[in-house]
């Protein structure tokens, strides 16, 4: 109710950018406040609950339904994401020198449509300035996903060496990684998702994985792969045998469209990639594809138009281990979280399924 009655009117007022750096920087200076994370987690925490915790990659989630990149950039406000009920996040994208991204205005709602349209280009204050925050984490209750990319100045036949970089510099501070190929604000980056390019860059990153695994003395963590929405299916598929065949630990289907189909809103019009409720379709058949391809063998992490407990088991369903919102968390504020995992409990009831890991890829049963 504070959120819907008092926030998001305020927020939905201002300039969208500025609104997303006042919730970021809030909640990174709030939890330098003795106790004001302990307030949130108790306003907006999720209780634990055995039948949607998760095990995936080695790690422990306390449920599936995690936060998607592109909204702590920077790595502020871990601890405070982690207080709000999520049951994992990404932060980034992260590039290994910082750069300001695109010009602005770079940020648009598209409120009738329940949706966001960016074309930020990976500003981000680089990989230094997000290691310095990531070491200075004192909560620890979800898995941390750091999301990687190259800068904007770096050519593709050189962007293994920045993804690289990313992982050597943060390497200590992300419980894994997610590879981003797939972002449409950055000029060709997308040609990475394909044929030689991705093998070779994928190539990169499991070497460099192994590398800092075998530094440490410890087991490799897990990386995946972001991909966009927008390829054919034959696209699609090739892609999915080179991610395959390269050893990472999984899938994010989808990051934002550039498709623009159906939308009222006048903000259509803006160039930059469209996320919110108009994706949520067509990230759903990505995964059931994804899922039909693979054999349900890699797990697929569910990105795109998630608003109600409904749209996150379709995607659990279609084959997505775990789930992320952004846009979603945008429209309906972080009692979001609670709506969602005491949602989906009610589902897995209705299916008569014991716990969420059973309902994983159910529609192709």
């Amino acid at each position: 109710m504070l959120y819907s009655s008092i926030l998001k009117p305020i927020f939905f007022r201002m300039d969208p950018e500025k609104a997303h750096h006042l919730v970021i920087d809030g909640l990174s200076a709030g939890g330098r406040v003795p106790g004001l994370n302990g307030l949130m987690h108790a306003m907006y925490g999720v209780a634990q609950s055995p039948e949607l915790a998760t095990e995936l990659f080695g790690l422990q989630f306390p449920h599936p339904v995690g936060l998607a990149a592109g909204l702590d950039k920077n790595g502020k406000a871990a601890d405070g994401f982690s207080s709000i009920g999520f049951g994992f996040a990404e932060v980034g994208t992260v590039t290994p020198k910082g750069q300001a991204g695109n010009e602005q205005p770079r940020l648009f709602r598209l409120p009738p449509d329940e949706a966001l349209i960016n074309r930020m280009g990976f500003n981000n204050e680089g990989t230094a300035a997000m290691a310095e925050r990531l070491a200075r984490r004192k909560i620890n209750r979800i898995p941390v996903a750091v999301n990687i990319g190259k800068n904007k100045t770096t050519p593709n036949e050189l962007a293994h060496e920045d993804y690289r970089t990313c992982i050597r510099d943060l390497y200590t501070y992300g419980d894994f990684f997610v590879v981003n190929i797939s972002s449409p604000n950055t000029p060709d980056l997308r040609d990475l998702q394909h044929g030689e390019e991705l093998r070779n860059l994928l190539g990169g990153v499991i070497k460099e994985m192994n590398g800092q695994a075998a530094k440490e003395g410890k087991k490799v963590k897990p990386v995946l792969v972001k991909i966009a929405p927008d390829m054919t299916d034959e696209q699609l598929e090739l892609t999915v045998a080179t991610i395959m065949e390269s050893g990472v630990s999984g899938i994010i289907a989808t990051n934002t469209t550039l498709s623009r189909t159906g939308l009222q809103h006048a903000n259509a019009g803006e160039a930059g990639g469209l996320s919110g409720k108009p994706l949520r379709d067509r990230s759903t058949e990505v995964i059931r594809a994804v899922y039909r391809q693979t054999g349900g063998k890699m797990p697929i992490i569910g990105s795109g138009g998630i608003f109600t407990a409904q749209d996150a088991y379709d995607k659990i369903r279609a084959g997505a281990s775990l789930v992320e919102i952004y846009t979603a968390l945008i429209y309906k504020g972080p009692g979001l979280l609670r709506e969602l995992t005491n949602g989906l409990k009610e589902c897995l009831r209705k299916d008569g399924y014991r716990n969420i890991a059973e309902a994983v890829g159910a529609d192709h049963r």
